[in-house]
């Protein structure tokens, strides 16, 4: 997001969009010589390409603190003040046209909707993908709902997260103001359970582990992301890993985000020698671990053709109901593809141990 200059800006990154988290956090220290002003007329004039609107809905709903208070519109402005403006990060600038589009849609009521995404489909439209999104999909089902329904008012339909293409599980939108902002805070404060499972290249010496190390573009393919040392360049990321089965050429895996960087367990594990298996972006799609004779090669070919994407499945997802505050818990059961996938590999190294999917 574009920012006036002359004004402070902390932490988060706001160049480039290196996120899954759909909103970012700005912080506006007020100058010495500010006159008073009211906060809204302040934000407006210090953040580009936003509008009045938008700073008094996100006041409303507790997006902008001051000296980490709520506060109202008609707030002014004091030098030293410290402002904190939740704002999403606007990544979907084209038109979203709704299309009827099969969803499986895990829950429902007024304020949110969780569904689960299969592999192969794009969440929303970008260059490349300006059809058969989750989103189109989304319009479709909203309108469907509400045929009056403002196409501006509720910005991606919902959109607060997001996950790969490639990637089959668990996705929230929110069908509300409310939802979106309320969702979007528990995003960035990183309250939000997100458990995944992952087939991945090789063996661990230890069951369990947590990576870290930043995550940013890579400095040289713009499209790829890469784990940089803490503070040098990109986002910090934390992911948890724990070993569910250990298949001796591959292990499954569960990870546990903390963060919710752009490709962070494709990454991470990348970085520290496991990459997802048939990850076509990150090298997982070739043998890592075993021989290259030609029996073994074929075996690994069938298997690359029987889960044609990376083995990666968002499994659990967790958040605090934006109305109701009661927590929510959902878990899904892994595609049909992955499933498949482990029960080759369990046959083929006489591993007979059960997972719970």
């Amino acid at each position: 997001m574009p920012v006036a200059k002359g004004i402070e800006i902390q932490n988060e990154e706001i160049n480039e969009e290196v996120s899954d988290e759909l909103y970012e956090r700005l912080t506006i220290i007020v100058d010495k010589g500010q006159e008073p002003l009211r906060i809204d007329k302040f934000i407006l004039q210090r953040i580009v390409n936003t509008s009045r609107n938008k700073i008094q809905c996100a006041i409303d709903n507790g997006m902008v603190l001051v000296n980490n208070q709520k506060i109202k519109s008609n707030y002014k402005t004091k030098p030293g003040d410290q402002i904190i403006y939740y704002s999403d990060t606007d990544a979907v600038t084209y038109e979203i046209l709704p299309e009827k589009l099969p969803l499986n849609i895990v829950y429902e009521d007024d304020h949110v909707l969780v569904i689960n995404k299969p592999a192969g489909m794009v969440v929303h439209p970008a260059a490349g993908n300006f059809s058969g999104t989750l989103i189109n999909g989304v319009a479709w089902h909203l309108k469907e709902q509400q045929p009056d329904l403002d196409e501006n008012k509720l910005p991606r339909f919902g959109m607060v997260h997001r996950i790969d293409k490639n990637t089959s599980g668990l996705i929230v939108l929110a069908k509300s103001d409310l939802a979106a902002v309320h969702l979007a805070k528990q995003f960035f404060d990183h309250t939000v359970q997100r458990r995944y499972i992952a087939l991945v290249w090789g063996n661990f010496d230890i069951q369990s582990g947590t990576i870290t190390g930043h995550i940013g573009r890579h400095q040289r393919f713009r499209k790829l992301m890469d784990v940089f040392p803490d503070g040098e360049y990109g986002k910090e990321a934390t992911t948890h890993f724990t070993v569910l089965e250990d298949l001796k050429y591959v292990s499954l895996v569960e990870c546990k985000l903390e963060t919710g960087r752009t490709h962070q367990i494709r990454v991470h594990m990348q970085h520290i020698g496991h990459p997802l298996f048939n990850d076509d972006v990150y090298g997982g799609n070739r043998i890592i671990k075993g021989t290259v004779f030609t029996k073994y090669k074929q075996y690994v070919d069938n298997c690359f053709e029987l889960c044609k994407r990376q083995a990666l499945h968002a499994k659990t997802l967790g958040f605090i109901h934006p109305f109701t505050e009661e927590p929510m818990l959902f878990e899904s059961e892994l595609a049909d593809d992955f499933k498949e996938l482990i029960e080759k590999w369990r046959a083929y190294t006489g591993n007979n141990q059960f997972v719970k999917s």
